[in-house]
């Protein structure tokens, strides 16, 4: 490795909470599964909530899942400097590698070592998050939906074929189901985040779509919200809830326990896009929301289902 990739991944560590830093050496077994659970309760409440409804012997699985997923997204998203994102991604791959080789030194890897094995998980949706994270450094702008379909193929279909593979589910009719309702949550975000993802030099609405409503990015830049907009985000909105739809079929072809937790993310991204509803399709005037007694309400429902189901 040069001098200057060298560099680049030091001060990329070095912008990241110190816990995420490849250690010299790997912890235990133990060590490592506390370390994902910490990392998982602490970034991402609903997370927490959702593994309520599964049995205790998943929950090792999927908070060291989360917290690879976790770890991976900062390291694209919370650097600053793409060279350097791409540098640690390159480092957090190599670890990936190391894991299935069987020789991990993360604690994220040493969780997720067993988690492989046990539920024969493949290196590709691992690998594909992040291909990713590496694209959001190079490409901020998507011509098309169906290149932003490609993106989110890498960006959010992978989550949900880990969680199939941590359930034991790896057959292609539920992953295809699964993918539909992942593309749709990354949708609902990206339409709730226009905004804030501009700020960051993104814009996730397709351009041709912008260029057929006659919106254009000085609309986003100055926060200006007309007709046009508002036809544009209509027509996201509806297209994010018909990819809602082709994924509800999954819920009913797994065990109740997981159903439960499928059906609280799909209501909560449908939820998101209902608060756009609500604020007439302007996303650029504040960030659209689910208040704490719509969560409250979507999870005290989830969890009678779930006492039901266990009578």
């Amino acid at each position: 490795m040069s001098s200057r990739a060298e560099s680049h991944i030091t001060s990329g560590w070095a912008a990241l909470p110190p816990e995420y830093s490849i250690p010299q050496t790997a912890p235990s077994l133990e060590e490592a599964r506390a370390y994902c659970e910490r990392l998982a309760k602490k970034h991402y409440e609903n997370f927490s909530v959702a593994t309520w409804f599964l049995p205790a012997k998943l929950r090792p699985h999927f908070y060291s899942i989360y917290a690879y997923c976790r770890i991976s997204d900062d390291l694209g998203d919370e650097v600053g400097d793409p060279q350097q994102s791409l540098a640690l991604l390159d480092q957090w791959e190599e670890e990936l590698d190391a894991c299935y080789a069987g020789a991990p030194r993360h604690p994220v890897f040493v969780a997720l070592r067993p988690t492989i094995l046990a539920c024969s998980i493949p290196r590709e949706p691992f690998a594909n998050l992040l291909k990713a994270f590496r694209q959001d450094q190079t490409v901020t702008r998507y011509e098309t939906f169906d290149a932003l379909l490609g993106y989110c193929v890498n960006s959010a279909n992978p989550v949900g074929r880990l969680v199939l593979y941590a359930c034991g589910y790896s057959d292609a009719e539920r992953q295809r189901l699964s993918d539909f309702t992942c593309t749709a949550l990354q949708l609902a975000n990206f339409w709730q985040d226009v905004s804030v993802d501009y700020s960051k030099g993104r814009v996730y609405l397709p351009l041709a779509d912008m260029q057929r409503h006659g919106v254009t990015e000085d609309n986003i830049a100055e926060r200006r919200f007309t007709p046009e907009f508002r036809n544009l985000m209509r027509f996201e909105v509806e297209r994010a809830r018909d990819w809602f739809r082709r994924g509800h079929p999954l819920m009913g072809m797994v065990d109740r326990q997981l159903a439960i937790d499928i059906e609280l993310f799909t209501r909560g991204g449908e939820e998101i896009l209902s608060s756009i509803e609500r604020q007439d399709y302007n996303v650029l005037r504040s960030r659209p929301a689910i208040s704490k007694r719509r969560k409250l309400a979507l999870v005290a429902g989830a969890a009678a289902r779930a006492l039901w189901s266990r009578l």
